[in-house]
């Protein structure tokens, strides 16, 4: 599980069959979760630009949006509403 910060959004007229109806965002991953570069995720929840997301990939991702034959890598399946800090 990623946290990121949704930074922009993707339209795709042309696409898988499996992927129409869906909703793409830009997300980047916190500092702390030790990733580089945005990942583009599907977004089954509603999420908006500037908010914080949870993010799973892989073959999470595909269960997490019940899109298990789609080609999906990366799903948004929760807006954080607060954090705490540990350590």
């Amino acid at each position: 599980m990623i946290i990121g910060k949704v930074v922009g959004s993707i339209f795709s007229t042309r696409k898988s069959e499996k992927l129409v109806g869906n909703k793409f965002m830009i997300v980047r991953p916190v500092d702390t979760m030790n990733k580089n570069g945005d990942l583009v995720a599907i977004d089954i929840i509603g999420a908006g630009i500037g908010e914080q997301v949870l993010v799973a990939t892989g073959s999470a991702a595909r269960i997490g949006c019940d899109l298990s034959d789609a080609p999906v890598d990366a799903a948004i399946v929760g807006i954080v509403d607060e954090g705490q800090e540990i350590g």
